[in-house]
């Protein structure tokens, strides 16, 4: 093995370790990809997790300011960029990107939205629904459009399956943030003073802005049910279990009462985890 294998072993290792330390969901799904394919996701939601912890996290409990992340930010972005161009970056995580980036086939026009959405954390606490939208594509369907990247890789689609593939990944992707936003809307508001959705205001929150939000992420689920069957086989029943995972979450979240919502956090229990599990292991595609 030469120094640099060794090297790209360990830092998909360590983009392993990242993600699976914070997101058991996550690790839940990834076991069902097929292992090529399950590292290179590994090695872009490490990266994306460490971008979020400059934002959110220990940055912030370290005692930087926004000034202060915003330069960790900005370098963590120079050194995608350098990396994804010349295969080798000093940071782990940011190497381990930069190898699935470069093998997959795609680079700053996806990276670019990423880190922009990330920054927009650092200087907008409100949104009006062009900002959300512009946040939301950059910090979530541009991760879904990664992922197809890593799902197609080496096959051949038509323009027009590629087109329904990148439309549903989109969906899956905003869908997963709409309903992280909804749920962490009392958190989002009083630790860190945002507020995602436009027009609800979290002090007044009602059952009726509940229902329309749900609604339109219950549409944005059934675009991406739709394109789950037509998924490569190695990727197709990890999709369906993230899939199943926050269609449970969203359907527990229409049930709960609006001024519950600004208190607790709903969660999906781990019993409940295991049996959308066991049945995308089996093949079955949630309907939404």
């Amino acid at each position: 093995m030469t120094r640099l294998a060794l090297y790209d072993r360990v830092a998909e290792e360590t983009a392993s370790i990242v993600i699976r330390r914070y997101s058991t969901s996550f690790g839940l799904a990834s076991k069902l990809l097929e292992p090529a394919v399950r590292q290179h996701v590994e090695n872009i939601y490490a990266l994306v997790r460490v971008a979020d912890e400059i934002v959110d996290g220990p940055g912030v409990e370290a005692g930087l300011d926004s000034l202060g992340a915003a330069r960790a930010l900005n370098e963590l972005e120079r050194e995608t960029e350098e990396a994804m161009e010349h295969g080798f970056s000093a940071n782990l995580v940011v190497h381990a990107f930069a190898l699935t980036a470069r093998e997959t086939g795609f680079g700053a026009e996806l990276t670019e939205p990423f880190f922009e959405s990330m920054r927009t954390d650092l200087s907008q606490s409100e949104h009006d629904q062009e900002s959300f939208d512009r946040y939301v594509y950059g910090s979530a369907e541009v991760v879904g459009l990664m992922c197809l990247r890593v799902f197609l890789r080496g096959r051949n689609v038509s323009a027009g399956q590629q087109e329904k593939l990148e439309t549903g990944a989109k969906a899956l992707g905003a869908a997963f943030q709409k309903v992280n936003f909804l749920r962490d809307l009392a958190a989002d508001f009083q630790a860190l003073g945002r507020s995602y959705f436009p027009g609800v205001n979290v002090d007044s929150f009602t059952e009726a802005d509940k229902i329309r939000l749900l609604d339109d992420i219950d549409a944005d689920l059934r675009v991406s049910a739709a394109v789950i069957p037509q998924l490569p086989a190695g990727s197709r029943r990890a999709v369906a279990l993230a899939q199943g995972l926050f269609t449970e979450l969203a359907v527990r979240l229409r049930a709960t009462p609006a001024d519950h919502l600004v208190t607790a956090r709903v969660r999906v229990p781990n019993p409940v985890k295991l049996r959308i599990a066991a049945a995308a292991a089996l093949g079955r595609t949630p309907r939404s």
